[in-house]
């Protein structure tokens, strides 16, 4: 069955490139070009434009990350870059996202450890790499210096830019040629505001990266799915301040209730299937990366993707 749709979009979505191959400057065993897309996906005429990444997440103090996953991943949690390892071989993941949740320790003052450890990851894996900085202002600007020095080469994405602190991690961005992740509160026009401040403090549009932010399917992610298709039509239709790629992250699936308070013997698997399906919402409304956190929901979010590809072929009409 062919399907005839008419979407009046005349533009496409921008490019960002992930990642640095040594013929790039870097080491990454692998790069990527976000971006390029000329309709939601999964609707293209024909299969041009691949399936969504996949990014797995690890941090540096897994005090701060859901049981399940520790108990999953059992002692490699004590060690980010043993946690890191079997994310390409093993899990199958495209990305590595790195938080340095040890910066939320009160008084945090060991910044010198934040770039061993961004260098660890690196060594511990060939993927590109995002690194989700401090979440404490007051030492935005030092943490986000020594992760940008520490990667530089490497093209990482870095975040996450708010409205009301961003400037640190521009700094970053703009000394070590990094990209910057945008986040703002599930709101097309915070979105666009954002971006247009840090273009006005120098980030070009090809190194930002649009996070909608993304709540658990059934605890508010309807409002993040038309928000992340607001945004996706609206670059569609031309405007320049919101035509770059976006990132959404389905690891709340993990804390809500139904998955914190199941029983033992189906909990790890209600998790995933959770994750799973979170993770397929966003991609649908038009997110080119995708972030999880259990290993077993990589696979079965690399076959959903492959299956959504694989639908009737569809005819636009103009």
């Amino acid at each position: 069955m062919t399907f005839e749709l008419h979407f009046g979009w005349t533009s496409s979505i921008g490019e960002l490139v992930a990642g640095a191959t040594k013929a790039d400057g870097g080491t990454r065993r692998v790069s990527y070009r976000l971006g390029g897309g000329t309709t939601l996906p999964f609707l293209e005429t024909e299969n041009t434009s691949p399936a969504p990444l996949i990014a797995f997440e690890v941090c540096d103090n897994p005090a701060y990350w859901s049981p399940i996953i520790r108990n999953y991943c059992g002692d490699r949690v004590n060690d980010v870059a043993e946690w890191t390892r079997p994310a390409d071989g093993t899990y199958g993941a495209d990305i590595i996202r790195l938080y340095l949740t040890s910066t939320r320790q009160r008084n945090f003052s060991d910044i010198a450890s934040v770039g061993k450890t961004v260098e660890a990851v690196l060594s511990a894996s060939g993927l590109p790499l995002i690194i989700e900085g401090s979440n404490e202002p007051k030492i935005d600007s030092e943490v986000y210096q020594r992760c940008g020095e520490a990667a530089q080469g490497e093209k990482v994405l870095l975040g996450t830019a708010e409205a009301g602190r961003y400037r640190s991690i521009a700094a970053a961005v703009l000394a070590y040629n990094h990209s910057i992740i945008a986040q703002s509160p599930i709101d097309i026009n915070l979105a666009k505001q954002l971006n247009i401040l840090l273009r006005e403090i120098g980030v070009q549009r090809d190194h930002i990266l649009i996070d909608p932010y993304t709540g658990a399917l059934g605890y508010g992610f309807e409002y993040s799915f038309s928000a992340m298709e607001r945004i996706r039509y609206s670059a569609l239709k031309g405007d320049t301040d919101l035509a770059m790629p976006m990132i959404c992250s389905a690891v709340d699936s993990l804390t809500i209730k139904e998955v914190r308070e199941a029983e033992p013997a189906v909990q790890d698997e209600m998790a995933v299937q959770w994750e799973l399906t979170t993770g397929i919402s966003a991609a649908v409304a038009g997110a080119e990366i995708v972030c999880v956190r259990h290993p077993k929901t990589i696979p079965l979010l690399r076959q959903a993707f492959a299956d959504l590809k694989k639908r009737s072929p569809v005819t636009e009409v103009t």
